[in-house]
This record gives C-alpha cells, structure tokens and sequence, in this order.
C-alpha cells in the first residue's frame, strides 16, 4: 500500500475513533501522525528499511507498527474491527456536508439519532435545534445537506463511472461471438455525473455474452437477465445495462443509447422532414398511408455514415445535447475540439509546500511521464491555513526552490512558479503585490465564507479579477459535484470582467468539482475568453484529472487553439509576460 493510502487510513482512524468518543490524545495522535507522514518527503519504503520510522517526530510507537503493516500487507486488523465497532449509519452520517466526527457523536449521544433518516426527523421536530451547540441554522444546514445527498444518490462521477465501465467494455470486445462494442449513455457524452453504464453490442450468440454480463465478480445484483437486455448492479449502486442487438442494427442503437434525448428527437425530426422514419432499430422511408415502410439498404454501418445520409458532418457523442450542434453540422462548421494530446502542461498543482503529496522533483516526474514540455506548481497561499498555506516568506522561498530546479537541467520539463492566492471575502489578495508580481503567474480562488450574498461574492471575485497580478480564476463557483451547490455569484458578469481584463479562467479537471461548467464555455470563449485546464493535483497520480477537463473542454466546444495549455513553452511564457 502506497504512502497516500496509508494517511488516509490513519485520518480514517481519527474520525473513527472520535465517533466513539475515545481519548482526544489517541485520536490527535493518529490525526497528527497522518499530517507528519503526508508531509514526509523521503520514500517511506526507505525508511521502513532503515529502521527509522520511530524516530520521525509525531509518529509515535502505536502508529509505527500499524504503518508497517499497511504498507506490508495493504491490511490492518484494527482498523477493519474499529469498521465494524461502529455503527454504519453513523459513518453514513459524516456524508453530509458540514457534519463531522464530534458532531455526529454528539447527535449520537444526546438524542440518539443513528441513521440519517432518524437525523432528518430529529430536525424536522426541532430536536437538533434545541441542542447546545446546534441552533436552528444548523438543523436548517443539515437538512439541505440530506436534500441534497438523496438528490444525488442516483448519481455517480464520470471519473468513477469510467472506471467501471472500461473493463467492462474490454471483457465484451475480448468475446469471440461479439463483433462490436461500445458504451453509451452519458458516460459516451462524457458528462460531469452518470447515472448508470449503457453498453451496446453487435453479436448472432447472444446468450454467452448475456452470460457473461450477469457471472462478472465484481456484479452484486442481477437486476434482469433477458435474451436482448440484462442489467447489474454494482457495490457502488452503479446500474449496468446491455443491450444486443445484430450488426445490421448497431450503429443506429449506438446513436440511439448514446442520447441526449434533446438530440435524437432533433434528429428524426430531421430525418422525418426528409421523408424517413429513425429509431434505435435503424432507417425506413415513409410510404403513403397504410403502406408498409421501405426498409433503406444496408449502407448504413457507422454512426458517421448516418449523419452522412442525414446531410450533416458526424457530430461527436460529446456534443450531442441539443444546443445547436445540428445546425452546426449542417453548416460543416463543428468545432475542431480539443485532444487530450494537444495538452503541453497544466498550472493548478501542489507539492508537500502546502497540502500536496509530491515535492517538486516527484511532480516533474510525473509531468514528464505523461509527455508534457512544463508544469505549473500553485500552492495554497496562507488564508488557507488548514492546508500548510505559503506565508509571502514561504512562497519566495518555494519560487528559489523551483528556479534552482529549473537550472539543475535534471528534468526536460520546465516548472513555472505560480501560487493559488486566496481572495479575502473583502475581495483583497492573500498575498503581498511584491511576492505576487515575482511569480510567472497567480491563479485567485475562493476558499471561505461561501455563504455571501450573490451581490457580495460576485463584486469579491471581479474585485480580485481587476487586480494586475491575476491570471487565472480558480474554481468560480466553489461547487463539489454531488455534494455541495456552487456559492451564489453571477459568472456572466465574472466572464464579462474576465475578458476585459485578459485573465484565464480555469477549468478546475478535478472530477469532483469540474468547475467552470461546460454550458458556459462556448459562448465566452467565442467572445475571447481564455481557458486553461488543470488537474487542481496534489498527487503525482491527481496530474491524470486533466482528462475529465479536456472532456469539459470539449463539452464546451472549445478548440485548442483556446486553450493556454495547448501552446509550447515559449507560448505559455509570452503569454505570462504580456499579463505583466
């Protein structure tokens, strides 16, 4: 078990252990050993070998074994009897925003909730109003919060989604009675949440794929089993749905599964007004009333062959929503989207300076395994104190780290320095104009005080917009898909003022928040507005996200030639210079 696992484990513990309300030395203990073992920078196999785990400072004995033994056998009898010791709809309960261990426990204690469904009637009686500590804002606080996760709950991230699903579609295509295979739905669209995994397949046998479907190990439920459809369902609660169908028929289910609905009833009204009848089983003219259809020539194999016949380019799956793109096809005017392979680097990233879990040295390397010229490093700034946030001291000090670095020549990939600044709720800068000014670039995000009126948050964020050091806004809206909603603020006066002050706004690739949204996108960029896509990582493996972010890109129609990261090393500079 890697190092990043283990914390998490050990911050696991602490929470665990103040459910039950344990000595608050044991659970400071493990809470703090997590904080020093994330911040170590030396391999932690190294130090296991060398016998030098004990003498970390804040590690104390009772962690030492447990760390070995995780980092051994990925396993820890303690902590799967301390699983078990506790009540699960407590720990379900620490799924609601804002509710953590002692909160919990106190609700647990003092009125006895034990699920979240006791917790919602305790709220909505006043229970939890009257308790010390709680009030009627709390109650009101915890009650959206539950609103929100039963929203959600049919729900699951793409990131998430995609990994199920990829060997799934992998298991089918290794099928000798399977001809084609594909995944459909909004998994194919690439949306932000899916809500279950479409897979369509061309076969003459289908009974063995049938089979196989329904018998994988990782299915905890066989919700139907048909001869042309079967459904699973998945520990996570993600459906999985198959379909067969033969050859003949695959491309127009492919179109057909693949949705939005918005853009298949827009394509058979097109294809009625020429005569013709679409559905998920294929093509047919319209003949006079009462006359049987004329089923059109097997011509059509593909997806683009289909639209071919329908007078338009091929749309990809991504914009299929129904705003336009019809039109666009039409015309032969669809965006050339952005690849994943025109992206040179990114810029929203964290190192062990804040509350990353890779130095500089561990960064590059991931950077340069995945192909990229340079990489932006932005650690947290000081308001943000709960993740080590840089003091101006700190950041000049990581700006020498990185310039150092650079002239090593130990690593074909350039860092630029950079900083995520907070904004004061005031609007102000968390940092020194003198430290800002000596980065490449500062990347200006909110981190606190949500709750501001629309009015207030949306004059904070243009007021740190119009200051000369910014160059990208991180995160505009503050969402966590699926768990919490984006703070009130007006984005199109944030983009208003962002295009007349030539700053970037981020698309934040993190798959849980993938902020700003992709609806958005087409409008401000065609105006000019400049995007740049970041992993917003705070692991080496966290450099991976900027997939999702190419894929809101691409939802958003942007081309690559919109995005910052898409230009080399020189352009990325000329374009920090000019900001100057």
């Amino acid at each position: 078990m890697n190092k990043a696992d283990i914390v998490d484990i050990l911050e696991d513990i602490a929470v665990l252990l103040e459910l039950k309300g344990d000595n608050p030395f044991k659970i400071r203990a493990y809470s703090s050993g997590a904080r020093v073992l994330e911040m170590m920078e030396e391999d932690l196999g190294d130090v296991i070998a060398e016998e030098r785990l004990d003498a970390i400072k804040g590690i104390g004995s009772a962690l030492v074994d447990k760390i070995k033994t995780l980092y051994a056998t990925g396993e820890l009898e303690y902590y799967t009897k301390l699983r078990e010791s506790v009540a699960p709809g407590l720990i379900e309960m620490l799924e609601i925003p804002g509710l953590g261990g002692k909160k919990v426990k106190k609700l647990h204690d003092a009125i006895g909730v034990e699920s979240i469904d006791a917790l919602q009637a305790a709220c909505e009686s006043g229970e939890v109003e009257a308790l010390k500590g709680f009030g009627k804002k709390s109650a009101e606080k915890i009650l959206s919060g539950i609103a929100n996760r039963a929203a959600y709950a049919k729900r699951h991230h793409w990131w998430n989604a995609r990994e199920v699903a990829e060997p799934i579609l992998e298991g089918l295509r290794s099928l000798s009675q399977v001809e084609r295979a594909e995944a459909a739905g909004s998994l194919r669209r690439l949306r932000e949440t899916v809500g279950d995994l479409d897979f369509i397949v061309a076969t003459a046998e289908p009974k063995p794929v049938m089979d196989w479907f329904v018998e994988q190990d990782a299915v905890q439920e066989v919700t139907a089993h048909g001869a042309t459809k079967s459904s699973v369902r998945f520990e996570s609660g993600l459906q999985a749905d198959l379909r067969v169908v033969p050859a003949e028929q695959f491309a127009f289910a492919l179109h057909h599964f693949t949705g939005s609905k918005e853009h298949n009833v827009a394509l058979r009204q097109r294809a009625l007004a020429r005569g013709y009848s679409l559905s998920e089983w294929g093509l047919s003219q319209k003949g006079e009333e009462g006359d049987p259809p004329t089923e059109i020539p097997d011509s059509i194999t593909t997806e683009k062959e289909l639209f071919q016949f329908l007078g338009l380019a091929e749309i990809p799956p991504e914009l299929r929503e129904g705003l336009g793109e019809i039109d666009s096809a039409e015309a032969q005017q669809l965006p050339n989207l952005v690849r994943p392979a025109d992206i040179r680097g990114v810029f929203h990233n964290h190192t062990t300076a804040s509350d990353g879990r890779a130095t500089i040295e561990e960064m590059a390397a991931a950077a340069e395994a995945l192909g990229w010229d340079y990489l932006g490093l932005a650690d947290h700034s000081k308001a943000s104190f709960q993740a080590k946030g840089l003091d101006d001291t700190r950041v000049l000090k990581q700006l020498e780290s990185i310039r150092a670095f650079n002239e090593s020549g130990e690593s074909p990939v350039h860092i630029f320095s950079g900083i995520e600044c907070d904004i004061l709720p005031d609007g102000s800068l968390d940092l020194e104009d003198a430290t800002l000014n000596a980065l490449d670039y500062a990347v200006m995000s909110v981190h606190s005080s949500f709750s501001q009126s629309e009015e207030e948050m949306t004059a904070r964020v243009i007021r740190a917009i119009e200051h000369p050091a910014t160059t990208m806004l991180g995160h505009p809206t503050g969402r966590i898909l699926l768990r919490r909603e984006p703070y009130k603020i007006d984005l199109q006066k944030v983009i208003d003022a962002a295009i007349a002050n030539r700053v970037i706004i981020e698309i934040n690739a993190n798959p849980h928040r993938l902020d700003m949204d992709w609806r958005l996108w087409r409008r401000a960029a065609g105006r000019g507005l400049m995007c740049a896509i970041n992993p917003d990582a705070h692991s080496m493996e966290g450099l991976s996200y900027f997939d999702a972010g190419v894929n809101i890109a691409r939802k958003g129609w942007l081309e690559k030639e919109q995005v910052l990261n898409s230009r080399d090393c020189i352009g990325v500079q000329h374009w920090f210079n000019q900001r100057k």
